[in-house]
């Protein structure tokens, strides 16, 4: 009988890798934790409609890429290909935005999905973490968002990464950009798919990965030569604010970023030792989304970072994080009785804060220090028969190999004491 095996595309996270990813996910949600996020968690599915009208209806994500499905109900459902989307549908249905403190500031982690063509750094399920900052326009949010996911990098050690930034204009220039934009479109060789995007979105063609795209936009209208003054002013102070800070940027007037919902700021994280996948998160501001979703004007901004990706691009600097053992103290008992009186002990050591663990199944005392060794504790508490009619235990270090005879009762005090 053949075993089953992950779906493609997926993988499994299992330890000692899994320590990594949730460094990762602490490392990212530590600076946000710090500056007034609180965490929302919603559904891993949400209906059909609140991506198609969010995200974009031509957009490949949910053209191609979503998992759609009905339910014995009848009701349309998706699995989340993203976080934005759901995470406003859930603040709007709480009314968080008429709490009287905005903006509403939320922060998320959880698996994403969407169907694409698995390679590295690309999955079909894959871990992001996000920030949401929602109901207010103001380009200290913008920038305190860059900001604070920069600072999340830099704890990681990580160091060749670079952040784009760019802007896409407002409900008022955006239209005018559009159909110069189109005009300029239809006049070149493009296929079908191609062609129907540029009459739903036209930005998408500039994101067109494909070189014989590419080559054939040379000349295309740039939006920043069409931007209000009002878009102007307002990326001006997102850079302004950025610099100040000391975060380096980069002008990338071709970043439009996935997803419709984007207007203003839009930035992305990218990392070179990547490869194609360069970009390891992302994200801008998204001031019309709560109205396509049914829901009162509340400009907002966010981003998500990929974990998956982040620690690709921790291998690739060569930057092992610093992962203290899950186990400091190994227990080893020699007999039943010694059994009886150590797991007593292994509890009383996890109650004082102590991660503990214990030779389960009866092993025997090679077995056992060989356990004890692979779960790098750094000490062992072993006893046999003789050591507890003495009322003793033996702690032995297992880094210099030297071993001390404990009192029974002053086990958790030494340990303590030894570990610091």
């Amino acid at each position: 009988m053949s075993t089953f095996q992950a779906p493609k595309g997926t993988y499994d996270l299992l330890p000692p890798n899994s320590a990594t990813y949730l460094a990762v996910r602490e490392a990212i949600s530590g600076p946000l934790k710090n500056s007034g996020y609180g965490y929302i968690e919603t559904p891993g599915f949400e209906n059909v409609e609140l991506f198609a009208r969010g995200v974009g209806e031509s957009t490949d994500i949910v053209t191609k890429e979503m998992y759609a499905f009905e339910t014995k109900g009848g009701d349309r459902l998706a699995l989340r290909p993203e976080g934005t989307a759901s995470v406003l549908r859930a603040a709007l249905e709480a009314n968080l935005h008429k709490g009287g403190n905005l903006p509403v500031k939320l922060w998320y982690s959880g698996s994403y999905y969407r169907y694409e063509r698995p390679q590295k750094g690309r999955y079909r399920h894959f871990s992001q973490v996000g920030a949401e900052a929602i109901g207010t326009e103001d380009p200290a949010l913008d920038a305190e968002l860059i900001i604070l996911a920069d600072q999340a990098y830099r704890s990681l050690g990580l160091r060749n990464f670079r952040i784009l930034l760019n802007s896409l204009g407002d409900k008022e220039c955006r239209p005018v950009y559009r159909a110069a934009l189109q005009d300029f479109l239809r006049g070149l060789d493009l296929d079908d798919d191609t062609r129907r995007r540029v009459d739903i979105n036209p930005l998408r063609v500039l994101d067109d990965k494909r070189e014989s795209v590419q080559r054939q936009l040379t000349g295309a209208p740039m939006l920043r030569d069409y931007l209000c003054e009002a878009c102007k002013a307002y990326h001006e102070q997102v850079r302004e604010l950025l610099t100040a800070a000391g975060v380096a940027f980069e002008d990338d007037e071709k970043l439009v970023r996935g997803l419709d919902y984007y207007t203003r700021t839009t930035f992305e994280f990218v990392h070179d030792g990547l490869g194609s996948q360069s970009a390891v998160g992302g994200g801008g501001r998204y001031d019309g989304l709560s109205e396509m979703i049914g829901g009162p004007a509340l400009p907002s901004v966010g981003w998500a970072l990929g974990v998956d990706r982040t620690v690709l691009a921790l291998e690739a600097e060569g930057i092992a994080l610093d992962i203290p053992a899950a186990t400091a103290v190994y227990a080893v008992p020699l007999g039943e009785e010694a059994r009886r009186v150590l797991f007593g002990t292994v509890t009383a050591l996890r109650r004082a804060g102590v991660a503990t663990d214990f030779a389960y199944g009866g092993k025997g005392l090679k077995n056992a220090m060989k356990s004890a060794n692979r779960s790098g504790a750094r000490l062992a508490l072993v006893a046999g028969e003789r050591d507890l009619a003495e009322g003793l235990v033996q702690l032995k270090d297992l880094e210099s190999g030297e071993q001390t005879p404990v009192a029974l009762d002053a086990v958790v005090d030494e340990v303590t004491r030894r570990l610091g």
